[in-house]
């Protein structure tokens, strides 16, 4: 049976932000692609909009529908997740500031706060954050201004406890950002088991058809959020009309994409757990995983990500390289299932530092296609 927030969480990715078009009664509202809007007097705004950078309806849209799903006050829709994530640290960071940020996230994201804002004045330190002791350790050590977390983890799926997270966090005084990417709002709400804000590269699961670039930042903090919006403004890496549409149809199916992803990823991990061609599994679905239990308190869902290790970098790249039905390539959330090996593709910044991935790991983003199919591929790939 479906439970209530299911219900809760379908209705509101269905019809959030997405009210009947007031004019002609279209139950789709437009695409508006108007650069500029006339004004009813000098200074005298319609809707307060006036310039596209500033505002646009379609954008609107897409920002209540974010807001609600994810249960925050304000979302902001950015033009892809590096410039949602680039937009909320230098508003809430000054020089002389730290991130504290997982030993297991995203390249880009380390990249941008270290090789970007790094020179600005802000230093990274990196911490395993799904380990309870590590973070007490590293609070006590030095207070940072954000705790940076993904959890599950990008690529080898570690689970952190949010709310114990920003229990720790807060008590130090940091603000707490979950990139719920992985998990998406459908499996998980960062923010109602006590983080601050939470980001996303909208590319991902949200827009769901590997068709649109985006990123957002969404939270119930007011003053975060407007100097996160005057950021949006000011530097101007907007989300364009028909990307902001594209990305409001892909949330619409989100909940139950999620759930034959889930699927899908679960009957892959318990298939190869205990295949001697692959030296483990990492996905929080399986009851020998580490997080496991967390994962289960927190999140709905365990997602559509499966990271295989195999035995030597060799392996794992003709692995790579010998799958039919998964798509060699970046990225991951599509429909279509992709095969990936961070080493040198999504993690290839971050080699020599502590957050390179071993050469031995392959991540598959599950798709949706029959099920049969994908377990077929992998297992013509292992022999390959």
């Amino acid at each position: 049976m479906t439970t209530s927030a299911a219900r809760q969480f379908d209705s509101l990715a269905v019809h959030a932000g997405q009210d009947p078009d007031a004019t002609t009664g279209a139950v789709i509202p437009p695409v508006h692609f108007s650069s500029t809007y006339a004004q009813d007097g000098i200074g005298t705004l319609r809707d307060g909009y006036e310039y596209g950078r500033a505002g646009n309806p379609t954008r609107t849209a897409l920002e209540r529908q974010l807001a609600a799903i994810e249960g925050g006050a304000f979302g902001l829709s950015f033009a892809s997740g590096l410039a949602a994530e680039d937009a909320l640290l230098r508003a809430v960071l000054s020089p002389g500031d730290e991130v504290l940020i997982g030993n297991d996230a995203y390249g880009g994201t380390y990249r941008l706060i270290s090789r970007l804002l790094g020179p600005w004045g802000v230093s990274v330190r990196v911490a395993d954050l799904s380990d309870p002791a590590a973070v007490e350790v590293a609070l006590a050590e030095r207070a940072p201004r954000v705790v940076w977390v993904e959890t599950p983890s990008n690529p080898l799926l570690r689970v952190t406890d949010i709310a114990s997270l920003a229990q720790s966090a807060h008590a130090a005084g940091a603000i707490v950002v979950v990139d719920n990417t992985f998990a998406t709002p459908a499996l998980q709400r960062p923010l109602a088991l006590g983080a601050d804000v939470v980001v996303h590269s909208t590319t991902k699961y949200l827009g769901g058809h590997s068709d649109v670039v985006g990123g957002a930042v969404i939270t119930s903090d007011a003053e975060i959020h407007e100097q996160t919006r005057f950021l949006q403004f000011a530097a101007g890496a907007v989300s364009g009309p028909l990307d902001a549409w594209l990305t409001t149809r892909g949330i619409k199916t989100l909940g139950i994409r999620m759930q034959r992803h889930s699927q899908n990823a679960q009957r892959i991990a318990d298939t190869f757990a205990h295949d001697a061609r692959v030296a483990r599994v990492f996905y929080p679905g399986l009851t020998s995983h580490p997080g496991h239990e967390i994962a289960a308190e927190q999140m709905s869902g365990f997602g559509g990500i499966v990271s295989l290790e195999l035995e030597s970098g060799e392996r794992a790249r003709r692995f790579a390289e010998s799958t039919r039905l998964f798509t060699l390539a970046e990225s991951l959330g599509g429909v279509e299932s992709l095969v990936n090996y961070p080493d040198a593709m999504t993690h290839a910044s971050v080699r020599g530092t502590e957050l390179a991935v071993p050469e031995t790991i392959v991540r598959l983003s599950v798709g949706i296609e029959a099920i049969d199919d994908l377990l077929d591929d992998i297992d013509r790939a292992l022999d390959a």
